[in-house]
């Protein structure tokens, strides 16, 4: 079964530029991981300092591979000083047979 999460942050006042490129770095970054199926990078349109990060891993595996990667333990220390509360909010999900899940 996939393991599907998105992350949410706020980027504070004069760090939006920053966050964004950030952002972007890791994206690559994920998407070349084996087990990523999904890393989508968003601003809200009306509320630019607002990030949405929609990712989706074949199984807990594969996740836990990516938890491991050192691009990422690079974004989250860089992030830590540039977003609301130091971090991102996780919301974790669970899939109602999406064509993802076809592909696990």
């Amino acid at each position: 079964m996939t393991k599907a999460l998105f992350a949410e942050f706020r980027a504070t006042p004069g760090n939006v530029l920053r966050v964004r490129e950030l952002i972007t770095e890791l994206a690559m970054a994920v998407r070349s991981e084996p087990g990523n199926l999904l890393f989508e990078a968003h601003q809200k349109a009306d509320d630019p300092a607002a990030f949405f990060v929609y990712e989706v891993y074949v199984d807990d595996a594969a996740f836990t591979s990516h938890l491991a990667q050192a691009h990422g333990r690079i974004f989250n220390d860089a992030l830590r000083g540039l977003v609301t509360g130091g971090g991102s909010d996780l919301t974790w999900l669970t899939s109602l047979g999406s064509s993802t899940d076809a592909l696990a």
